[in-house]
């Protein structure tokens, strides 16, 4: 399994930016999808945004126009641009690697960073 740390995470005001970064441990040229994932208090965790290995990418609804998902297949390492950012952005953002093709199937997750949004 690949080990993935996050940083970048703080406290913002409405209307700022954060830029959210994830290293693994080993390769990801190969992983089909990275991607970040964010739970906020009493809710579900949530998809925020993925890139695949040819860098096609997906957003959720609601960060669509202000995120930016990239990957860096020699640096090892996703990062999340947040423009912005909204009090509802507030939650734990996880980092993610997932690829089926795996043996055992690859579904490795980050220990999470804060973010928070509030004036």
């Amino acid at each position: 399994q690949v080990q993935l740390v996050e940083s970048g995470g703080g406290l913002v005001q409405p209307g700022g930016s954060l830029r959210l970064s994830c290293v693994a441990s080993g390769s990801i040229f190969s992983i089909n999808a990275v991607g970040w994932y964010r739970q906020a208090p009493g809710k579900q965790r949530e998809l925020v945004a993925t890139i695949t290995g040819g860098h096609r990418t997906n957003y959720a609804d609601s960060v669509k126009g202000r995120f930016t998902i990239s990957r860096d297949n020699v640096k090892n390492t996703v990062h999340l641009q947040m423009n912005n950012l909204k009090s509802e952005d507030t939650a734990v953002y996880y980092c993610n690697a997932e690829d089926s093709d795996y043996d055992p199937p690859l579904d490795s997750w980050g220990q999470g960073t804060q973010v928070t949004v509030s004036s």
